[in-house]
């Protein structure tokens, strides 16, 4: 099996699970998780640059998290 194969499995499964995956990122389970991930690497990411890009930090932040979970 080569990788290409693989490649298309992952979106033969993904087509036949399409609904399941879109509820599973749309549920209150993936806002918690997502919350999380979002905080930490904005946090870091709050480290490493200058305070400058703090406010385009916060905007990128919250547009990912508008596309994951319910709220």
């Amino acid at each position: 099996m080569g990788l290409d194969d693989i490649v298309n499995k992952g979106k033969d499964l993904f087509e036949q699970n399409k609904e399941k995956v879109s509820d599973a990122l749309n549920s209150e389970q993936a806002e918690s998780i997502s919350d999380k991930v979002l905080d930490g690497a904005s946090g870091l990411a709050k480290k490493v640059l200058p305070d400058s890009a703090d406010e385009k930090i916060d905007e990128v932040r919250e547009n990912i998290d508008k596309s994951i979970g319910n709220e």
